[in-house]
């Protein structure tokens, strides 16, 4: 019932966040774990203890590619490949993100839609809101404004991304000392596009049902097995 119950937390997630570029949906996992030994006995023979194992379930994250929807916005921006953008959170640390839908601020910086700044090579991407030249990414990055050359998106992958803390709204934070970001050779970025949300509506409703339909399934049968014992303690137990 617990795992149910996980399980459909994170449907519940991947629906809300079905609409925000680059989110990546949380699955669960279920397996078996040892949990200890039951001994038996027959009449004819002694039988050896047996192991038993406990259902547990856990939450993972999805990374596999969304699909690429085309905006025409010049800050728009999607990468293909298994990188990362990097931006800079309020209080300094660094946060990952596969949301390109970026924006830029009052001053001129590329900024996510939460205000958080995009990290470039040179610190965070700076465009002066004077220049009437157009802003440009290139495949590997390399942004400028007219002539004028602004900097290289930083685009960072990991080894196992799974290990990768997820902090709502698309963001993950490398709280494990055994992530290093290290540049992104093997991805690319795509000026306006956003890559999409890489879950399915229309899944996870099924999901759902399934999920509800495993919590009453489970439910019931803790119902049945209380019934019995309460039928053996008043019909068995000695007056």
């Amino acid at each position: 019932m617990n795992a149910a119950a996980l399980w459909q937390q994170a449907i519940s997630e991947n629906i809300a966040a079905s609409a925000v570029p680059g989110y990546k949906k949380q699955q669960v996992t279920f397996e078996g774990v040892r949990a200890g030994l039951l001994g038996a006995q027959s009449h004819q023979m002694e039988v050896s203890p047996q192991h038993y194992s406990q259902p547990t379930a856990s939450l993972r994250t999805d990374f596999s590619q969304g699909i690429m929807r085309p905006t025409g916005s010049k800050t728009d921006l999607a990468i293909e490949g298994n990188g990362f953008f990097e931006v800079q959170l309020p209080d300094g640390k660094m946060a990952y993100t596969r949301d390109g839908e970026f924006r830029l601020s009052p001053q001129g910086q590329l900024v996510t839609k939460d205000g958080y700044p995009v990290a470039s090579d040179s610190g965070t991407l700076q465009v002066d809101l004077k220049n009437p030249g157009t802003f440009t990414v290139s495949n590997t990055g390399e942004a400028s404004q007219g002539n004028q050359n602004k900097g290289k998106i930083r685009l960072v992958e990991f080894t196992d991304p799974s290990l990768l803390a997820p902090m709502g709204g698309g963001y993950f934070t490398a709280n494990d000392p055994k992530l290093q970001p290290k540049a992104s050779a093997a991805s690319s970025v795509r000026q306006g596009f956003v890559e999409a949300s890489n879950g399915s509506v229309v899944e996870e409703m099924t999901n759902l049902m399934m999920a509800m339909r495993s919590f009453e399934a489970n439910q019931k049968v803790i119902q049945i097995h209380d019934e019995r014992v309460n039928k053996a303690i008043n019909e068995l137990a000695p007056s």
